[in-house]
């Protein structure tokens, strides 16, 4: 009685709570996005070699983020935290066009995990910032994002130095999750 009652209010108020696991290659952001969340300031941040975990909660909605070093050497580590997972932040820095080839096959390999198979994707296009920077449609275009059709997917830009752009993301995922339950 008292678990159905429980999944009739997550039906109707939508999850609170949120398991996001933000990957991407070293150095696109994704810990200085963390702690911009977290704390809304910008930090020195030096690379992850495990992880860094924290609760974001914006508009209700408790995100529990776990942020996962992306050197290529513990790139093999990150199956190991997909179990649970609703949601993946993909983080790409827009400024490194040498490299994206490599972050769409690493994509490729996290979304093609059956423990994947139900997360909603965020791409955060990071480093806007700069100058040449590749937009979000370009990012998108070099993904291959629009041959994903087993799960609801958004590129948005962002600065994790500003914070622009992040809760704009944030916000995406809480509708995405809330439409999904409806």
């Amino acid at each position: 009685m008292g678990a159905n009652l429980s999944k009739a209010l997550v039906r109707l108020f939508g999850n609170k709570e949120m398991r996001l696991l933000m990957l991407g290659l070293d150095a696109a952001g994704k810990t200085t996005i963390l702690y911009k969340l977290k704390l809304n300031q910008s930090v020195t941040t030096i690379p992850t070699v495990g992880f860094n975990v924290e609760t974001v909660t914006y508009k209700n909605v408790k995100f529990n983020v776990w942020d996962v070093g992306g050197q290529d050497k513990i790139r093999p580590l990150w199956r190991h935290y997909y179990t649970g997972t609703q949601g993946l932040v993909y983080v790409i820095d827009s400024n490194d066009r040498g490299r994206i080839e490599e972050a769409r096959q690493e994509l490729y390999r996290i979304l093609g995990d059956r423990e994947m198979k139900d997360c909603l994707l965020l791409v955060f296009a990071n480093k806007q910032d700069i100058p040449g920077a590749m937009s979000p449609a370009e990012v998108t275009g070099k993904l291959q994002l629009h041959e994903i059709r087993d799960r609801p997917w958004y590129v948005h830009p962002s600065c994790a130095t500003t914070g622009e752009g992040l809760f704009e993301g944030l916000q995406w995922l809480s509708q995405t999750v809330k439409k999904q339950k409806s």
